[in-house]
C-alpha cells in the first residue's frame, strides 16, 4: 500500500527549478525524523510532534489518519485529471520520503506513465534509500534533488549519510543536486565539513542551501547570516519561495 498525503499545483519553492510550475503528490512515511529541525505539528489528538517542516508526512503515529491509501497506479495517475495542466509540466515527488516505494509496483508504473505523456519527474529525497536502476530503468529518466541530513537534522552520521547511495543517485540519473536545510545557528557547528564530505560521493554535482523554516518568521531568521555562508563557499542559496509567499498554509 502506498501512501499520499496531499497533492496540489503551484510553483516549486526551493532548489534548482525554483519559480516552475509543478504538480506536487506528498507521500506519507519516511526512515527518519529529523527532530532537530524544531519544527512542531499539532496532531488531531492533541500531541505537538517535533520534526521537520511536513512533520505529518512523516510521523506515521500520530498522522497516518489523514493519509490515502493507494492500492492502484490509475489513482494516483486520475489525480493528474483533477488539474488543467500545461503539457509536459513538472512533476514533484516529495514526502516524508517518496523512495521509501521506490520498488513498489504501483508507485513504478505510475513513473512510467508519467515519463510517457512528457512530464520532467523530480524527487526530494534525503539520498538515504537507493533505487535499482537496472531492474527499474525508468528511474535514468528522473531528477533528484538530494536533500541529505546534516548534523542540524538529529539524525546519526550512519542513517543519514550513505557514500554509495548519493553516487547511485547522482551518477546513474538524469539529472541531479544537492539542497541542504540550514539554520543561522548551525552554520558554525562544523556543517561546510559534512558538505564537502558529502560532495565527495558526487564532486561535480551543484549544492544549493536552503534556509530552515516551516514559517516565514523562520525562513526570514535564517536566510541572511545563510547567504553570507554561501558567499563564502560559493554554494547557491536557495530561498523557500511557498513558505515565504504562503507562510505556514499547506497544499500550495
Amino acid at each position: 500500500m502506498i501512501y499520499l498525503v496531499e497533492h496540489f499545483y503551484s510553483i516549486q519553492g526551493e532548489g534548482k527549478y525554483v519559480g516552475t510550475p509543478s504538480l506536487f503528490l506528498r507521500f506519507g512515511g519516511c526512515n527518519m525524523r529529523c527532530e532537530g529541525f524544531g519544527c512542531r505539528e499539532k496532531a488531531d489528538d492533541g500531541v505537538e510532534v517535533v520534526g521537520c517542516d511536513t512533520v505529518y508526512a512523516v510521523n506515521k503515529e500520530h498522522f497516518a489518519h489523514n493519509w490515502i491509501g493507494i492500492s492502484q497506479s490509475v489513482e494516483l495517475v486520475n489525480i493528474l485529471e483533477l488539474y488543467e495542466l500545461p503539457d509536459g509540466v513538472d512533476i514533484v515527488l516529495t514526502g516524508g520520503e517518496p523512495l521509501i516505494y521506490a520498488n513498489d509496483e504501483i508507485f513504478v508504473a505510475f513513473l512510467e506513465e508519467l515519463h510517457k505523456r512528457g512530464h520532467r519527474i523530480t524527487f526530494e529525497t534525503n539520498g538515504s534509500l537507493g533505487v535499482d536502476f537496472e531492474k527499474h530503468p525508468i528511474y535514468k529518466e528522473c531528477v533528484f534533488a538530494l536533500s541529505v541530513k546534516l548534523l542540524n537534522s538529529g539524525e546519526s552520521y550512519t542513517k543519514r549519510i550513505r557514500g554509495d547511495v548519493i553516487f547511485s543517485l547522482a551518477s546513474q540519473s538524469a539529472e541531479a543536486f544537492f539542497k541542504f536545510s540550514i539554520d543561522a545557528d548551525s552554520i558554525n557547528l562544523a556543517l561546510e565539513e559534512e558538505i564537502d564530505e558529502i560532495r565527495s560521493h558526487s564532486p561535480k554535482t551543484k549544492v544549493y542551501c536552503m534556509p530552515v523554516g516551516g514559517s516565514k518568521k523562520e525562513v526570514e531568521k535564517n536566510t541572511e547570516p545563510l547567504i553570507e555562508f554561501c558567499k563564502a563557499k560559493g554554494y547557491n542559496f536557495s530561498d523557500r519561495l511557498h513558505i515565504r509567499i504562503w507562510d505556514e498554509n499547506k497544499g500550495v
